[in-house]
């Protein structure tokens, strides 16, 4: 990759020729699609968990930095607030015992890195948005110190031109402004990647794109920020509006947000790459010395750094990728919606339903978004983040004129989610007893309609109905949450007292 140029003083001029640059990059794109270079599809998923920091009484610590130094692996990484860290799995091929080979491999780089934080006074944490964070902790001051971070708020403030501004109403209502975009910080998710080919990714996206309010609705774990009990995913309103460039002229006026749905279903990979290109700005400026069309007159295969950087600066929750691997370039879908935790087990049954959902659902000779309005998706996806569990999900009827109607979550995945999900593992080559056990999770957790979030609400309310006050009920959930997570067992086996 060439020398990059820093955005200071990035000026008109700077900008065109900038925008000039994506564009080479997107025809480069064309051409590497239309030539077939991509790698063939070797069915390789990755995994990628944001996990927060927390003391012995559940509240947030301020020592990624000195945590990873004692980790000393690359698998651990900073990420925006100091009390993050972001822990990935190398890629490994879907089929056999993949699941509980992820699980065990889960469990053994997470207790190492619980053990380190704990030589710090600190505790490793998978949770949506830990619930003892207090705008005291979502300030720029505790920004991780990578320079990206301070250059992605100040660019995203600089388009602002103002405050951001929260404003989130479920049980009760959160309003509240920030100087910078700190609370995004609060949002810790788990990333699903699955690699494919150029002809199957629409197939693959649409499907992910479908299932957005389902994964929602079975894996919430996000029902608390700054004391409030707000949406079942509270990351949902709060990712959205944390890092909205947008001033709010610009929004009343109908611009797209950076946390954004979509609009459509899609027919090749180009259309979100395009589309990313035709509505958002670039945030982080940096220029690469490569001629994407150069390179591939010589033969060569192109970084586009531009465009990959771009993209990364658009959040979608299901997210298109471009990477380069050993000289061969290929495509993946990155899934980014749900929250981390609780268990390590519940991350594999949440993985599961979500790799067995989208094989089952791409292979369908009348895909679903045949007959499923984007919108109905859309609004899906806004109900489960709201309502969890208690979510009702429009979908199609079975049968061939089966229209679509509005089903209660948890009927949905019983009824019909369910089986396909075992039928998409099948495909992958997934061995039975996997397939069953985390599946198994899955169900269990709608027979009981709870999740993480279930389980958080109605812990906190036991502790306020035993006499505790909102701080010490928030407190007292995360200690409670921390000693079950180290038991092992999926959150729908937790009790909610004691």
């Amino acid at each position: 990759m060439g020398e990059k140029v820093a955005a200071d003083g990035f000026d008109l001029a700077d900008r065109r020729r900038y925008r000039e640059k994506l564009h080479r990059c997107l025809r480069a794109l064309d051409l590497l699609l239309e030539q077939q270079r991509f790698e063939r599809p070797r069915n390789l998923m990755g995994l990628e968990i944001e996990l927060n920091l927390a003391d012995a009484e559940g509240m947030p610590r301020m020592i990624n930095e000195e945590v990873l130094g004692r980790i000393a692996s690359r698998d651990f990484q900073t990420e925006l607030g100091q009390f993050n860290l972001e822990v990935n799995i190398l890629p490994h091929r879907l089929g056999g015992r993949v699941l509980d080979q992820l699980a065990e491999e889960l469990r053994t780089g997470l207790a190492y890195a619980d053990r380190k934080a704990r030589e710090a006074d600190g505790r490793v944490l998978m949770i949506g948005i830990l619930p003892t964070l207090t705008p005291a902790d979502l300030i720029s001051a505790n920004f991780s110190s990578a320079d990206r971070y301070t250059l992605l708020n100040d660019q995203i403030m600089a388009a602002r031109g103002e405050e951001i501004r929260l404003d989130i109403e479920g049980p009760e209502r959160l309003s509240y402004t920030s100087a910078s975009i700190a609370p995004a910080a609060a949002c810790t998710s788990v990333q699903l990647h699955l690699q494919v080919t150029p002809s199957r990714f629409a197939d693959v996206w649409n499907a992910a794109q479908a299932v957005l309010g389902v994964q929602l609705a079975v894996g919430a774990n996000s029902p608390f920020l700054f004391g409030r009990e707000l949406w079942r995913e509270s990351r949902v309103p709060l990712f959205l509006q944390a890092t909205d460039a947008r001033p709010a002229e610009y929004a009343a006026q109908g611009v797209r947000p950076r946390a954004w749905f979509g609009e459509r279903w899609i027919d090749s990979p180009r259309d979100l790459f395009a589309e990313n290109l035709r509505y958002f700005p670039a945030l982080l400026p940096l220029r690469d010395a490569e001629d994407p069309l150069d390179v591939i007159e010589q033969g060569g295969i192109p970084a586009l750094a531009e465009l990959a950087l771009h993209n990364g600066t658009v959040y979608r929750w299901n997210r298109p990728v471009y990477d380069v691997s050993d000289g061969v370039p290929h495509l993946r879908v990155e899934n980014r919606v749900l929250p981390a935790g609780p268990s390590v087990t519940d991350v594999l049954a949440n993985t599961a339903l979500y790799y067995g959902l989208v094989r089952a659902l791409a292979d369908e000779q009348r895909p679903v978004w045949k007959r499923l309005p984007f919108a109905a998706a859309e609004e899906n996806f806004r109900a489960a983040a709201r309502h969890g569990m208690d979510a009702r999900l429009t979908w199609p009827r079975p049968g061939r004129s089966g229209s679509p109607a509005a089903v209660p979550a948890h009927r949905l995945v019983l009824d019909e989610l369910l089986p396909l999900a075992a039928t998409g593992l099948d495909a992958w080559g997934i061995e039975p007893a996997d397939r069953d056990f985390y599946l198994g999770v899955i169900e269990e957790r709608c027979r009981r309609r709870t999740n993480g979030a279930a389980w958080q609400v109605d812990a906190y309310h036991r502790a306020r109905d035993g006499g505790l006050d909102r701080e010490k009920a928030l407190a007292a959930v995360a200690r409670r949450y921390v000693e079950l997570v180290g038991a092992g067992e999926p959150v729908h086996t937790w009790p909610t007292h004691g």
